[in-house]
């Protein structure tokens, strides 16, 4: 229990002391025998000796790791105090046998090899040989992918470790904890819309698309896209008003809207950062997104300062795309 829930390195495992768990109640001590104090009630702290990257320390562990090394203290028969290897003083070590301290290779060579043959899997799986360092590793991971997940540097006090370079090994993000992170990250989502797209199914059959007919419509909200490659199109958020453009205040796009052999369906673009910023932020975003497209070419051929300087042509507002409906801007 204290190998797969503590954290420990084997050699701090195998000179934990006696009287090594403290339980603390709101802050205090609890009086009384800890095992009728259950574990939403209490905190279970683990003494844990000095080891090889820093000092003596305490961090709380499960309750179930408490009463375990509990059991174990009352059934440990009284033996003399035994010399701890790192500090040079004589104490009451926990895992002692016949006055022998327990090896720190014991959990590798004896417990973890029994544990498996009982269990009936294998001692070495894809990641290599169950060594005593395996479950530290992976409550490590476990605590860095938990729903109230530890920060690394919380993480870095309870391992133990002097720096939280060495902790960063340890916390293994699992597939589950990315897959949560990406989709509330909403990437794709920030980054493409949907637009309303009319397609002539009568131009398709009848081959006359072949021909330069238009037969796809883009519903830019104040008009319509003819340029088959729309999403091409770097006016495609500010539109200019070139060869391809019918304004939905025309007959034209009176005649367009009234035809029944229209299929309606929508499609969604990918958009830029100052594109998305034009559509999330306004009127400030838009004006830089006009000025940046100033002098580059519609697909008709004319740039929008060529198409301003005609009577008849204005740039237009920016295509309201965010709710997929015709005649919002």
């Amino acid at each position: 229990m204290t190998w797969l829930f503590s954290g420990l390195r084997s050699d701090e495992i195998s000179r934990l002391r006696l009287g090594c768990i403290r339980w603390q109640h709101n802050g205090s001590p609890v009086p009384g025998d800890s095992r009728d104090v259950l574990a939403q009630d209490a905190v279970c702290l683990l003494d844990v000796p000095v080891h090889k990257t820093g000092t003596a320390f305490t961090k709380p562990v499960d309750p179930i790791v408490g009463h375990a090394i509990e059991a174990r203290q009352a059934l440990r028969p009284a033996q003399p105090q035994r010399l701890d290897r790192k500090t040079n003083e004589y104490v009451d070590l926990l895992f002692s046998v016949r006055a022998h301290p327990v090896a720190k290779y014991y959990i590798n060579r004896t417990i973890i090899p029994a544990l498996c043959r009982k269990a009936g899997v294998p001692t070495a799986d894809i990641r290599g040989n169950i060594t005593s360092h395996r479950a530290r590793s992976t409550i490590a991971s476990q605590l860095y992918n938990a729903k109230e997940p530890m920060t690394l540097f919380e993480l870095q006090a309870w391992l133990g470790h002097r720096t939280p370079n060495t902790t960063q090994h340890y916390a293994k993000i699992t597939p589950n904890a990315l897959t949560k992170a990406y989709t509330e990250a909403g990437y794709f989502a920030r980054n493409v819309r949907t637009i309303e797209v009319l397609l002539d199914r009568d131009a398709v059959t009848a081959g006359t698309a072949a021909s330069g007919e238009p037969w796809q419509h883009y519903d830019l909200g104040h008009g319509w896209c003819t340029y088959t490659f729309f999403e091409q199109c770097p006016h495609r958020m500010a539109c200019a008003r070139c060869d391809f453009y019918t304004p939905k205040g025309s007959s034209k796009a009176q005649l367009l809207e009234a035809m029944e052999n229209l299929q309606r369906m929508l499609a969604t673009i990918p958009l830029t950062d100052d594109e998305r910023a034009a559509v999330d932020d306004g009127q400030t975003a838009l004006d830089a997104l006009l000025d940046r497209l100033a002098d580059v070419p519609t697909p008709a051929g004319a740039t929008p300062r060529e198409l301003a300087a005609r009577p008849a042509a204005n740039l237009l507002p920016i295509v309201d795309v965010r709710n997929a409906k015709p005649g919002h801007t």
